[in-house]
C-alpha cells in the first residue's frame, strides 16, 4: 500500500473506476485533487475524441491519472446472427414508432493494433494506463512502459494475472463478481468462475508475482480497510461515484441508484453483447423471452443496445439504459467525488485507531 501511494503521491489507496460513459474529466480531476488516483475511459471513444477528453483531463489537474483502454479481440461480425436478433428486438422498437437498425456496426475499435489510439496515449504520457478485457499487444505495453507509465490489468482469475504477467504489466485489478459494469473476462466465450472480490483477491495474494488491486462491491472505508487487510495494495471503486454530481450518469440512472432497484443487479449479455451487471430494468428482462436468439459479439451487439435506448427514452421510457451498477448499489452516497475521497479517507482512518 505505502509503496503504491509514494509511487503516485497520493493520500489514499483509492483508485476510481474508469466507468465508459459515466466517468469523466471532472469527475476524475475531483478524485486526484482530494489524494486518490481519478481515472479516465476512452475505449468508447475515437482517437480524436480520446485526445480531447485527455486534454480536458490535463487541463483541470497536474496530479497523475490514469487511463482506460478496451484491449478486446476484434469483434466477430456474424451477419445471420445480428439479423435473427434485431428481428427479435423489432416489436420493442415498434413499441417507441421506430424500426431496428438495418445492420449493425462496429461502434467501438479495440485497443489492440490501433496505433492511432496508441500515439494519442503516448502524447498524453499518463502516469497509469489500464486495460480491460485483455491485454494489447508486445509492442504496444512496450512502447507504453518505455514512455514511463505504469501498466494495470483487469483480472477475474489467476490464469488472466499469469498472462498480464507475462505480458508485463505491473499490478493486477482483481475485479470480483459483485463488480458493476462489464466483467474484464478475457474470453466472454469461456467459462467464468465467478469468483467473488474476496476469494479472487485472496488466490491472487496467495499467487503472489504481482500487486493486486481490490474491486467489487466496496462502498466505504470498512471495505477498504478489509481489502487491505487481505493483502490488496489498493482498491478500485466504481459505483461508489455514480452519484457524483461530476459522473455523466443522467437523472433516471440516479434516481433507480437510490431507489429500491439499487438492491436488484443483474449479470447480462443483452444490452452489449458481453456480461456486465446492470440494475435490473426493462432490457435485462428480455432474457425471459421464449426464443431469444444469442447475442451478437461485443461491440456489435452494443449498437442496437444504444439504439433501443435512443427509441425509448425519445418516448419518455428510460427502462432501456446501460444502468451499471454492482451489488453494492444500496450503499452508494450522493456527494461530490472530492468529499467522497475525503470521506472515505477519514473511515480508513479510523478503522486504524486503537480501540
Amino acid at each position: 500500500m505505502t509503496d503504491f501511494c509514494e509511487r503516485l503521491d497520493l493520500a489514499l489507496p483509492l483508485i476510481q473506476a474508469p466507468m465508459a460513459g459515466t466517468s469523466t474529466p471532472a469527475l476524475a480531476a475531483q478524485v486526484c485533487r482530494a489524494g486518490a488516483l481519478g481515472s479516465l475511459a476512452i475505449g468508447h471513444l475515437d482517437p480524436a475524441g480520446a485526445a480531447a477528453a485527455l486534454a480536458d483531463l490535463a487541463s483541470r489537474t497536474d496530479r497523475p491519472f490514469n487511463v482506460n483502454l478496451f484491449a478486446h479481440a476484434p469483434a466477430a461480425v456474424d451477419l445471420a446472427r445480428e439479423a435473427a436478433w434485431l428481428d427479435a428486438l423489432r416489436p420493442r422498437f415498434a413499441a417507441f414508432g421506430v424500426a431496428p437498425p438495418a445492420a449493425l456496426s462496429t461502434i467501438y475499435d479495440s485497443f489492440t493494433g490501433n496505433a492511432a489510439m496508441l500515439g494519442v496515449v503516448l502524447a498524453a504520457a499518463p502516469r497509469v494506463v489500464s486495460f480491460h478485457f485483455g491485454l494489447p499487444e508486445a509492442p504496444a505495453i512496450a512502447a507504453l512502459k518505455a514512455a514511463g507509465s505504469g501498466l494495470l490489468a483487469s483480472v477475474t482469475s489467476r490464469a488472466e494475472a499469469e498472462a498480464a504477467r507475462r505480458a508485463g504489466i505491473d499490478m493486477v485489478i482483481a475485479q470480483g463478481w459483485e463488480a458493476g459494469g462489464h466483467r474484464g473476462v478475457f474470453d466472454p466465450e469461456a467459462q467464468d468462475a465467478q469468483l467473488s472480490t474476496a476469494q479472487l483477491l485472496a488466490d491472487l495474494v496467495a499467487w503472489g508475482k504481482l500487486p493486486v488491486i481490490a474491486a467489487g462491491g466496496i462502498m466505504d472505508g470498512r471495505g477498504i480497510a478489509d481489502a487491505l487487510e487481505a493483502g490488496a495494495a489498493a482498491v478500485q471503486m466504481g459505483t461508489a461515484f455514480l452519484a457524483c454530481p461530476e459522473s455523466a450518469s443522467d437523472g433516471a440512472y440516479r434516481a433507480r441508484l437510490a431507489a429500491d432497484a439499487a438492491y436488484h443487479t443483474v449479470m447480462t449479455r443483452l444490452i452489449s453483447g458481453r456480461p456486465a451487471r446492470c440494475l435490473a430494468n426493462d432490457f435485462t428482462a428480455l432474457a425471459d423471452t421464449p426464443g431469444l436468439p444469442d447475442v451478437p459479439a461485443y461491440p456489435r451487439a452494443y449498437d442496437a443496445g444504444k439504439a433501443l435506448n435512443a427509441a425509448a427514452k425519445a418516448a419518455g421510457e428510460t427502462g432501456y439504459g446501460a444502468q451499471w451498477a454492482g451489488t453494492g448499489a444500496p450503499r452508494l452516497r450522493p456527494m461530490g467525488a472530492a468529499d467522497l475521497v475525503r470521506t472515505l479517507g477519514a473511515e480508513l482512518a479510523a478503522t486504524q485507531r486503537p480501540a
